[in-house]
């Protein structure tokens, strides 16, 4: 069996796959945001003194992570209108996906947080400082160090998934790819395509984070000045 590849039609059309991607890029770094501020909010929600408001969080967390994200984006889009709250498409998908990270960026700031050993924060109390400065100057670095590979990983997972959106009708690069695939019948070279520059921009993102990483939590090698200076 013989297949002649064809395509110069896919990157004829080159510049409807941009737009959706351009769709994709935005949804990405808004749900990012968002995200990570409910991951923040939840976790020290699940360290509050209350226990309602930690067995509140702690359900959010399971609900979620326990049911697909599809189901959970088609609830947000479908069934609230049966409750009166309509939402456009565009916002469906961006409180659907930021829901979705919050519960899994959630586990992760708390298990980062309570990674920190409690002789720290106890070292702060000793030297007089106020809770946010032991926050802050103590426990937030380490912890984020901590955290940082595994966020990077949700949020790349979460680049991928925004691919559901298409199911709404938004035009991201899912969406333009499946249209091209119906207007050329290609559906080898269209979908290879966009494959192609779904892995180039996981792997951009994915090459940005470890240049942070790199950035914010490599270890220096002391100077010769520091050596100098630190008392033996």
């Amino acid at each position: 069996m013989t297949y002649t590849f064809r395509f110069a039609p896919v990157f004829n059309r080159f510049d409807q796959l941009m737009d959706g991607l351009v769709v994709t890029l935005w949804v990405s770094l808004a749900v990012i945001f968002l995200g990570l501020i409910v991951g923040i909010v939840g976790a020290l929600a699940m360290r509050s003194r209350f226990s309602l408001v930690r067995g509140l969080m702690q359900s959010y967390v399971e609900l979620i992570r326990n049911t697909p994200l599809l189901a959970q984006l088609f609830f947000i889009y479908f069934g609230l209108p049966s409750l009166g709250i309509k939402l456009d498409s565009f916002v469906a998908a961006v409180i659907a996906l930021t829901v979705n990270l919050g519960a899994y960026t959630t586990e992760i700031v708390r298990g980062g947080i309570d990674s920190v050993p409690a002789g720290q924060a106890e070292a702060g109390i000793a030297l007089g400082l106020r809770r946010l400065q032991i926050f802050f100057l103590i426990i937030l670095k380490p912890a984020v160090k901590t955290m940082f590979p595994a966020l990077a990983s949700q949020c790349t997972l979460l680049i991928l998934g925004t691919s559901l959106i298409s199911q709404l009708g938004i035009p991201d690069l899912f969406r333009a790819a499946s249209q091209i695939d119906l207007d050329t019948y290609l559906s080898f070279e269209v979908y290879l395509v966009m494959c192609a520059i779904y892995v180039t921009v996981v792997l951009l993102f994915r090459g940005a984070c470890a240049v942070i990483y790199r950035l914010i939590f490599a270890e220096r090698e002391p100077t010769p000045l520091t050596l100098i200076v630190s008392p033996s």
